[in-house]
Protein backbone atom coordinates (compact mmCIF):
# COMPACT_ATOMS: atom_id res chain seq x y z
CA UNK A 1 0.00 0.00 0.00
CA UNK A 2 1.15 3.55 -0.78
CA UNK A 3 0.16 6.81 0.96
CA UNK A 4 -1.04 9.20 -1.74
CA UNK A 5 -1.87 12.84 -1.05
CA UNK A 6 -4.39 14.78 -3.15
CA UNK A 7 -4.59 18.56 -2.80
CA UNK A 8 -6.58 21.54 -4.06
CA UNK A 9 -4.52 24.75 -3.61
CA UNK A 10 -6.73 27.14 -5.58
CA UNK A 11 -9.01 28.45 -2.84
CA UNK A 12 -12.69 28.04 -2.04
CA UNK A 13 -14.92 27.92 1.04
CA UNK A 14 -15.25 24.13 1.07
CA UNK A 15 -13.92 21.16 -0.89
CA UNK A 16 -14.60 17.45 -1.10
CA UNK A 17 -12.89 14.72 -3.09
CA UNK A 18 -14.07 11.70 -5.06
CA UNK A 19 -12.25 9.16 -7.14
CA UNK A 20 -12.56 5.85 -8.89
CA UNK A 21 -11.23 4.15 -5.73
CA UNK A 22 -13.99 5.71 -3.55
CA UNK A 23 -16.73 4.51 -5.88
CA UNK A 24 -17.07 8.21 -6.81
CA UNK A 25 -18.49 8.89 -3.37
CA UNK A 26 -17.55 12.28 -1.91
CA UNK A 27 -14.94 12.38 0.88
CA UNK A 28 -14.19 15.46 3.02
CA UNK A 29 -10.91 17.31 2.59
CA UNK A 30 -8.99 19.00 5.39
CA UNK A 31 -7.73 22.58 5.17
CA UNK A 32 -3.99 22.83 5.84
CA UNK A 33 -2.98 26.47 5.63
CA UNK A 34 -4.65 27.60 2.41
CA UNK A 35 -4.66 24.15 0.79
CA UNK A 36 -7.41 21.54 0.90
CA UNK A 37 -5.96 18.04 1.06
CA UNK A 38 -6.74 14.41 1.81
CA UNK A 39 -4.52 11.31 2.06
CA UNK A 40 -5.44 7.75 1.03
CA UNK A 41 -3.59 4.47 1.52
CA UNK A 42 -3.84 2.89 -1.95
CA UNK A 43 -2.61 -0.23 -3.67
CA UNK A 44 -0.48 0.40 -6.78
CA UNK A 45 -2.55 1.25 -9.86
CA UNK A 46 -3.97 4.00 -12.06
CA UNK A 47 -6.81 6.06 -10.57
CA UNK A 48 -9.05 8.92 -11.69
CA UNK A 49 -10.29 11.64 -9.34
CA UNK A 50 -12.04 15.02 -9.16
CA UNK A 51 -12.72 17.83 -6.67
CA UNK A 52 -16.03 19.39 -5.63
CA UNK A 53 -15.23 22.98 -4.67
CA UNK A 54 -18.03 25.21 -3.37
CA UNK A 55 -20.53 22.85 -4.98
CA UNK A 56 -18.85 22.87 -8.41
CA UNK A 57 -16.94 19.96 -9.96
CA UNK A 58 -13.37 20.90 -10.87
CA UNK A 59 -10.11 19.32 -12.06
CA UNK A 60 -6.56 20.50 -11.45
CA UNK A 61 -5.19 21.64 -14.84
CA UNK A 62 -1.62 21.42 -13.58
CA UNK A 63 -1.94 17.66 -13.03
CA UNK A 64 -2.40 14.89 -15.64
CA UNK A 65 -5.98 14.41 -16.74
CA UNK A 66 -7.89 12.17 -19.09
CA UNK A 67 -11.11 12.41 -21.03
CA UNK A 68 -12.98 9.10 -21.17
CA UNK A 69 -14.99 7.76 -24.09
CA UNK A 70 -18.02 9.73 -22.97
CA UNK A 71 -16.16 13.03 -22.65
CA UNK A 72 -15.98 13.06 -18.84
CA UNK A 73 -12.79 14.82 -17.68
CA UNK A 74 -10.94 13.61 -14.58
CA UNK A 75 -7.45 13.98 -13.17
CA UNK A 76 -5.41 10.78 -13.28
CA UNK A 77 -2.64 9.48 -11.06
CA UNK A 78 -0.35 6.45 -11.23
CA UNK A 79 0.41 5.04 -7.78
CA UNK A 80 3.55 2.88 -7.64
CA UNK A 81 5.47 1.08 -4.91
CA UNK A 82 8.08 3.82 -4.66
CA UNK A 83 9.04 6.04 -1.76
CA UNK A 84 7.64 9.01 -3.66
CA UNK A 85 4.37 8.51 -5.53
CA UNK A 86 4.86 8.83 -9.26
CA UNK A 87 2.25 10.31 -11.57
CA UNK A 88 1.73 9.37 -15.17
CA UNK A 89 3.31 11.59 -17.83
CA UNK A 90 0.92 14.30 -18.86
CA UNK A 91 -1.19 13.37 -21.90
CA UNK A 92 -0.26 15.06 -25.14
CA UNK A 93 -3.69 16.71 -25.40
CA UNK A 94 -4.48 19.62 -23.11
CA UNK A 95 -7.96 20.63 -22.07
CA UNK A 96 -8.53 23.77 -24.09
CA UNK A 97 -11.71 24.47 -22.11
CA UNK A 98 -9.90 24.22 -18.76
CA UNK A 99 -8.00 26.86 -16.86
CA UNK A 100 -6.30 26.36 -13.54
CA UNK A 101 -9.09 26.17 -10.99
CA UNK A 102 -11.89 26.99 -13.44
CA UNK A 103 -15.25 25.30 -13.70
CA UNK A 104 -15.57 22.24 -15.91
CA UNK A 105 -17.99 22.40 -18.81
CA UNK A 106 -21.13 20.27 -18.81
CA UNK A 107 -20.26 16.72 -19.77
CA UNK A 108 -21.58 14.90 -22.87
CA UNK A 109 -24.17 12.11 -22.60
CA UNK A 110 -23.31 9.01 -20.68
CA UNK A 111 -24.80 5.54 -21.01
CA UNK A 112 -27.52 4.20 -18.68
CA UNK A 113 -25.14 1.37 -17.75
CA UNK A 114 -22.96 3.87 -15.89
CA UNK A 115 -22.66 3.05 -12.18
CA UNK A 116 -25.24 4.79 -9.93
CA UNK A 117 -22.66 6.76 -7.94
CA UNK A 118 -21.28 8.30 -11.12
CA UNK A 119 -24.79 9.02 -12.41
CA UNK A 120 -25.52 10.94 -9.22
CA UNK A 121 -22.18 12.77 -9.42
CA UNK A 122 -22.88 13.80 -13.02
CA UNK A 123 -26.37 15.16 -12.38
CA UNK A 124 -25.17 17.04 -9.28
CA UNK A 125 -22.39 18.53 -11.38
CA UNK A 126 -24.87 19.67 -14.03
CA UNK A 127 -27.41 20.98 -11.50
CA UNK A 128 -24.80 22.87 -9.47
CA UNK A 129 -23.48 24.45 -12.68
CA UNK A 130 -26.96 25.67 -13.63
CA UNK A 131 -27.90 26.95 -10.18
CA UNK A 132 -24.56 28.59 -9.39
CA UNK A 133 -24.53 30.53 -12.66
CA UNK A 134 -28.03 31.95 -12.35
CA UNK A 135 -29.42 34.31 -9.72
CA UNK A 136 -32.86 34.42 -8.14
CA UNK A 137 -33.50 37.56 -10.21
CA UNK A 138 -33.37 35.31 -13.29
CA UNK A 139 -36.22 33.21 -11.88
CA UNK A 140 -38.80 35.56 -10.35
CA UNK A 141 -41.40 37.07 -12.70
CA UNK A 142 -40.66 40.67 -13.65
CA UNK A 143 -44.33 41.52 -13.17
CA UNK A 144 -46.71 39.54 -10.99
CA UNK A 145 -49.48 40.07 -8.48
CA UNK A 146 -48.08 40.02 -4.97
CA UNK A 147 -50.12 40.47 -1.80
CA UNK A 148 -48.46 42.34 1.08
CA UNK A 149 -50.31 43.09 4.33
CA UNK A 150 -49.75 45.91 6.78
CA UNK A 151 -48.83 44.84 10.32
CA UNK A 152 -51.65 47.08 11.65
CA UNK A 153 -54.31 45.21 9.68
CA UNK A 154 -56.71 43.25 11.94
CA UNK A 155 -55.86 39.55 12.11
CA UNK A 156 -59.43 38.60 11.18
CA UNK A 157 -59.29 40.65 7.99
CA UNK A 158 -55.82 39.33 7.15
CA UNK A 159 -56.92 35.69 7.33
CA UNK A 160 -60.01 36.46 5.25
CA UNK A 161 -57.78 38.00 2.56
CA UNK A 162 -55.48 34.98 2.66
CA UNK A 163 -58.45 32.63 2.23
CA UNK A 164 -60.04 34.65 -0.58
CA UNK A 165 -56.72 34.92 -2.44
CA UNK A 166 -55.81 31.27 -1.85
CA UNK A 167 -52.60 32.18 0.01
CA UNK A 168 -50.82 30.08 2.61
CA UNK A 169 -48.52 32.96 3.60
CA UNK A 170 -48.08 36.68 2.99
CA UNK A 171 -45.25 39.17 3.68
CA UNK A 172 -45.91 41.79 6.36
CA UNK A 173 -45.09 45.46 5.81
CA UNK A 174 -44.18 47.72 8.75
CA UNK A 175 -44.81 51.38 7.90
CA UNK A 176 -42.61 52.64 10.71
CA UNK A 177 -39.59 50.68 9.50
CA UNK A 178 -40.44 51.05 5.82
CA UNK A 179 -39.74 47.43 4.98
CA UNK A 180 -40.93 43.83 5.18
CA UNK A 181 -40.53 42.64 8.77
CA UNK A 182 -42.12 39.19 8.82
CA UNK A 183 -44.58 36.71 7.37
CA UNK A 184 -48.14 35.73 8.28
CA UNK A 185 -48.74 32.05 7.55
CA UNK A 186 -51.32 29.29 7.83
CA UNK A 187 -49.31 28.13 10.86
CA UNK A 188 -50.27 31.36 12.64
CA UNK A 189 -53.95 30.54 12.08
CA UNK A 190 -53.39 27.02 13.44
CA UNK A 191 -51.60 28.34 16.54
CA UNK A 192 -54.43 30.76 17.24
CA UNK A 193 -57.01 27.97 16.98
CA UNK A 194 -54.92 25.52 19.02
CA UNK A 195 -54.40 28.03 21.82
CA UNK A 196 -58.10 28.95 21.69
CA UNK A 197 -57.10 32.56 21.19
CA UNK A 198 -60.21 33.29 19.13
CA UNK A 199 -60.41 36.70 20.82
CA UNK A 200 -57.25 37.65 18.90
CA UNK A 201 -59.41 37.46 15.77
CA UNK A 202 -62.76 38.48 17.23
CA UNK A 203 -61.42 41.58 18.98
CA UNK A 204 -60.03 42.95 15.71
CA UNK A 205 -56.51 42.93 17.12
CA UNK A 206 -53.78 43.90 14.62
CA UNK A 207 -51.29 41.42 13.22
CA UNK A 208 -48.48 43.11 15.19
CA UNK A 209 -50.30 42.33 18.47
CA UNK A 210 -50.62 38.66 17.53
CA UNK A 211 -46.94 38.45 16.64
CA UNK A 212 -46.01 39.80 20.08
CA UNK A 213 -48.43 37.41 21.79
CA UNK A 214 -47.00 34.53 19.75
CA UNK A 215 -43.54 35.18 21.20
CA UNK A 216 -44.98 35.04 24.72
CA UNK A 217 -46.91 31.82 24.06
CA UNK A 218 -44.22 29.92 22.17
CA UNK A 219 -40.95 31.78 22.70
CA UNK A 220 -40.47 30.69 26.31
CA UNK A 221 -37.45 32.22 28.05
CA UNK A 222 -35.88 32.89 24.67
CA UNK A 223 -38.81 34.95 23.42
CA UNK A 224 -36.86 38.21 23.50
CA UNK A 225 -34.04 36.65 21.52
CA UNK A 226 -36.54 35.40 18.95
CA UNK A 227 -37.93 38.89 18.61
CA UNK A 228 -34.51 40.31 17.86
CA UNK A 229 -33.78 37.73 15.17
CA UNK A 230 -33.61 39.49 11.79
CA UNK A 231 -35.98 38.49 9.01
CA UNK A 232 -34.61 35.65 6.91
CA UNK A 233 -34.24 36.96 3.38
CA UNK A 234 -32.11 36.75 0.24
CA UNK A 235 -30.83 39.35 -2.22
CA UNK A 236 -31.81 39.47 -5.88
CA UNK A 237 -28.12 38.91 -6.79
CA UNK A 238 -27.86 35.64 -4.79
CA UNK A 239 -27.26 32.50 -6.84
CA UNK A 240 -29.92 29.79 -6.84
CA UNK A 241 -27.87 27.34 -4.77
CA UNK A 242 -27.65 29.85 -1.90
CA UNK A 243 -31.37 30.67 -2.14
CA UNK A 244 -32.41 27.01 -2.16
CA UNK A 245 -30.16 26.22 0.81
CA UNK A 246 -31.57 29.21 2.73
CA UNK A 247 -35.09 27.78 2.33
CA UNK A 248 -34.05 24.21 3.18
CA UNK A 249 -31.86 24.98 6.19
CA UNK A 250 -34.42 27.31 7.76
CA UNK A 251 -37.28 24.85 7.06
CA UNK A 252 -39.46 27.50 5.42
CA UNK A 253 -41.56 27.34 2.27
CA UNK A 254 -40.50 30.68 0.78
CA UNK A 255 -38.15 33.55 1.47
CA UNK A 256 -38.46 37.31 0.71
CA UNK A 257 -36.17 38.69 -1.99
CA UNK A 258 -34.70 42.13 -1.27
CA UNK A 259 -33.22 44.38 -3.93
CA UNK A 260 -29.47 44.98 -3.81
CA UNK A 261 -29.83 48.50 -5.14
CA UNK A 262 -32.49 50.98 -4.12
CA UNK A 263 -34.76 52.18 -6.92
CA UNK A 264 -37.25 55.01 -7.40
CA UNK A 265 -40.03 53.08 -5.61
CA UNK A 266 -38.12 53.16 -2.34
CA UNK A 267 -39.43 49.66 -1.58
CA UNK A 268 -36.62 47.14 -0.99
CA UNK A 269 -38.91 44.11 -1.37
CA UNK A 270 -38.96 42.45 -4.80
CA UNK A 271 -40.82 39.15 -4.54
CA UNK A 272 -40.87 35.75 -2.81
CA UNK A 273 -38.51 32.92 -3.73
CA UNK A 274 -39.77 29.32 -3.56
CA UNK A 275 -38.26 25.92 -4.26
CA UNK A 276 -41.05 25.33 -6.77
CA UNK A 277 -40.05 28.41 -8.76
CA UNK A 278 -36.39 27.38 -8.75
CA UNK A 279 -37.30 23.83 -9.81
CA UNK A 280 -39.41 25.07 -12.71
CA UNK A 281 -36.43 27.09 -13.93
CA UNK A 282 -34.11 24.13 -13.40
CA UNK A 283 -36.37 21.78 -15.36
CA UNK A 284 -36.33 24.12 -18.35
CA UNK A 285 -32.52 24.10 -18.29
CA UNK A 286 -32.25 20.35 -17.71
CA UNK A 287 -34.17 19.73 -20.91
CA UNK A 288 -31.02 20.90 -22.71
CA UNK A 289 -28.89 18.51 -20.66
CA UNK A 290 -31.26 15.53 -20.42
CA UNK A 291 -29.20 13.26 -22.68
CA UNK A 292 -26.11 13.85 -20.56
CA UNK A 293 -27.89 13.10 -17.28
CA UNK A 294 -28.85 9.44 -17.49
CA UNK A 295 -30.13 9.50 -13.90
CA UNK A 296 -33.11 11.59 -15.07
CA UNK A 297 -34.42 8.49 -16.82
CA UNK A 298 -33.91 6.15 -13.86
CA UNK A 299 -36.90 4.99 -11.83
CA UNK A 300 -37.48 6.19 -8.28
CA UNK A 301 -36.99 2.71 -6.91
CA UNK A 302 -33.27 2.96 -7.75
CA UNK A 303 -32.70 6.51 -6.43
CA UNK A 304 -32.06 7.41 -2.74
CA UNK A 305 -34.66 10.16 -2.41
CA UNK A 306 -37.87 10.74 -0.46
CA UNK A 307 -39.63 9.42 2.66
CA UNK A 308 -40.79 5.81 2.54
CA UNK A 309 -43.09 3.37 4.30
CA UNK A 310 -41.19 0.64 6.21
CA UNK A 311 -42.93 -2.06 4.14
CA UNK A 312 -41.01 -0.91 1.04
CA UNK A 313 -37.71 -1.85 2.70
CA UNK A 314 -36.28 1.58 1.95
CA UNK A 315 -34.59 3.71 4.60
CA UNK A 316 -35.69 7.29 5.31
CA UNK A 317 -34.40 10.09 7.50
CA UNK A 318 -38.01 10.94 8.40
CA UNK A 319 -40.93 8.75 9.43
CA UNK A 320 -43.72 8.49 6.85
CA UNK A 321 -46.91 9.68 8.54
CA UNK A 322 -50.44 8.86 7.38
CA UNK A 323 -53.79 9.42 9.08
CA UNK A 324 -57.27 7.94 8.80
CA UNK A 325 -60.30 10.01 7.82
CA UNK A 326 -61.66 9.41 11.33
CA UNK A 327 -58.52 10.85 13.01
CA UNK A 328 -59.00 14.01 15.10
CA UNK A 329 -58.04 17.16 13.23
CA UNK A 330 -56.03 18.21 16.29
CA UNK A 331 -53.79 15.17 15.84
CA UNK A 332 -53.25 16.12 12.21
CA UNK A 333 -52.37 19.73 13.09
CA UNK A 334 -49.99 18.60 15.85
CA UNK A 335 -48.07 16.39 13.40
CA UNK A 336 -47.91 19.15 10.79
CA UNK A 337 -46.45 21.60 13.30
CA UNK A 338 -44.17 19.26 15.25
CA UNK A 339 -42.74 17.43 12.25
CA UNK A 340 -42.50 20.69 10.27
CA UNK A 341 -44.13 19.11 7.21
CA UNK A 342 -46.65 20.78 4.94
CA UNK A 343 -49.07 17.87 4.42
CA UNK A 344 -50.12 14.38 5.49
CA UNK A 345 -51.62 11.65 3.26
CA UNK A 346 -55.11 10.64 4.41
CA UNK A 347 -55.84 6.94 3.93
CA UNK A 348 -58.68 4.45 4.43
CA UNK A 349 -58.53 1.38 6.68
CA UNK A 350 -56.55 -0.47 3.99
CA UNK A 351 -53.90 2.24 3.74
CA UNK A 352 -55.11 3.41 0.32
CA UNK A 353 -54.84 7.12 -0.47
CA UNK A 354 -58.08 9.10 -0.12
CA UNK A 355 -56.75 12.67 0.01
CA UNK A 356 -53.96 14.84 1.38
CA UNK A 357 -54.51 17.32 4.21
CA UNK A 358 -52.22 20.33 3.94
CA UNK A 359 -51.44 23.02 6.47
CA UNK A 360 -52.93 25.59 4.09
CA UNK A 361 -56.27 23.71 4.10
CA UNK A 362 -56.93 25.10 7.57
CA UNK A 363 -57.63 28.47 5.91
CA UNK A 364 -61.00 27.07 4.74
CA UNK A 365 -62.17 27.58 8.33
CA UNK A 366 -61.68 31.34 7.86
CA UNK A 367 -64.55 31.52 5.35
CA UNK A 368 -67.67 32.95 6.98
CA UNK A 369 -65.98 32.63 10.40
CA UNK A 370 -66.45 28.84 10.52
CA UNK A 371 -63.69 28.66 13.15
CA UNK A 372 -65.89 30.58 15.62
CA UNK A 373 -68.73 28.03 15.42
CA UNK A 374 -66.84 24.79 15.93
CA UNK A 375 -65.12 22.95 18.77
CA UNK A 376 -61.77 22.01 17.26
CA UNK A 377 -61.40 19.02 19.61
CA UNK A 378 -64.51 17.43 18.09
CA UNK A 379 -63.57 17.92 14.43
CA UNK A 380 -62.22 14.94 12.45
CA UNK A 381 -60.05 15.04 9.35
CA UNK A 382 -63.13 13.99 7.37
CA UNK A 383 -65.08 16.99 8.75
CA UNK A 384 -62.22 19.35 7.84
CA UNK A 385 -61.99 17.93 4.32
CA UNK A 386 -65.76 18.30 3.90
CA UNK A 387 -65.42 22.02 4.70
CA UNK A 388 -62.58 22.22 2.17
CA UNK A 389 -64.74 20.52 -0.49
CA UNK A 390 -67.66 22.88 0.20
CA UNK A 391 -65.42 25.92 -0.22
CA UNK A 392 -63.16 24.82 -3.10
CA UNK A 393 -64.64 21.58 -4.42
CA UNK A 394 -62.78 18.30 -4.67
CA UNK A 395 -59.20 18.44 -5.86
CA UNK A 396 -56.70 16.17 -7.51
CA UNK A 397 -54.13 14.31 -5.44
CA UNK A 398 -50.77 14.58 -7.14
CA UNK A 399 -49.18 11.14 -7.17
CA UNK A 400 -46.44 9.10 -8.79
CA UNK A 401 -45.22 5.50 -8.76
CA UNK A 402 -41.95 3.88 -7.71
CA UNK A 403 -41.51 3.18 -11.42
CA UNK A 404 -41.83 6.88 -12.29
CA UNK A 405 -38.61 8.41 -13.58
CA UNK A 406 -36.75 11.18 -11.79
CA UNK A 407 -37.53 13.50 -14.71
CA UNK A 408 -41.27 12.78 -14.36
CA UNK A 409 -41.06 13.59 -10.65
CA UNK A 410 -39.21 16.86 -11.27
CA UNK A 411 -41.76 17.90 -13.89
CA UNK A 412 -44.64 16.98 -11.57
CA UNK A 413 -43.22 19.04 -8.72
CA UNK A 414 -42.62 22.03 -10.99
CA UNK A 415 -46.39 22.44 -11.52
CA UNK A 416 -47.57 25.59 -9.66
CA UNK A 417 -49.06 24.77 -6.28
CA UNK A 418 -47.59 21.24 -6.07
CA UNK A 419 -45.18 20.82 -3.15
CA UNK A 420 -45.09 17.04 -2.86
CA UNK A 421 -46.00 13.86 -4.75
CA UNK A 422 -47.48 10.87 -2.91
CA UNK A 423 -45.94 7.61 -4.12
CA UNK A 424 -48.67 4.97 -4.45
CA UNK A 425 -49.03 1.38 -5.58
CA UNK A 426 -50.92 1.69 -8.86
CA UNK A 427 -53.68 -0.91 -8.44
CA UNK A 428 -54.51 -0.39 -4.74
CA UNK A 429 -53.39 3.25 -4.28
CA UNK A 430 -51.58 2.07 -1.15
CA UNK A 431 -49.31 4.87 0.12
CA UNK A 432 -45.67 3.85 -0.25
CA UNK A 433 -43.88 7.17 0.18
CA UNK A 434 -43.69 10.91 -0.40
CA UNK A 435 -41.35 12.96 -2.57
CA UNK A 436 -41.27 16.64 -1.59
CA UNK A 437 -39.60 19.68 -3.07
CA UNK A 438 -37.25 19.66 -0.09
CA UNK A 439 -36.35 16.02 -0.81
CA UNK A 440 -35.53 16.85 -4.43
CA UNK A 441 -33.22 19.77 -3.64
CA UNK A 442 -31.55 17.98 -0.74
CA UNK A 443 -30.74 15.13 -3.11
CA UNK A 444 -29.68 17.25 -6.11
CA UNK A 445 -27.48 19.54 -4.01
CA UNK A 446 -25.89 16.58 -2.19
Amino acid sequence: MVLQRFSWPYGGRSATFCGSFTGWRECPMGLVGAVFQVVFDLPPGVYQYRFLVDGVWRCDETKPFVRDEYGLISNEVLVENNVQPVVQPEPSIRGTNMDKGTILKTMPPEPSSQNPSMQIAVIRHVVSGILLHNTIYDVVPLSSKLTVLDTQLPVKQAFKIMHDEGLALVPLWDDRQGTITGMLTASDFVLILRKRNIQVIGNEEPISAWKEAKLQFYGGPDGAAMQRRPLIHVKDSDNLVDVALTIIRNEISSVPIFKCMADSSGVPFLNLATLQGILKFLCSKLQEEAEGCSLLHNQLLSIPIGTWSPHTGRSSSRQLRTLLLSSPLNTCLDILLQDRVSSIPIVDDNGSLRDVYSLSDIMALAKNDVYARIELEQVTVQNALDVQYQVHGRRQCHTCLQTSTLLEVLEGLSIPGVRRLVVIEQSTRFVEGIISLRDVFTFLLG
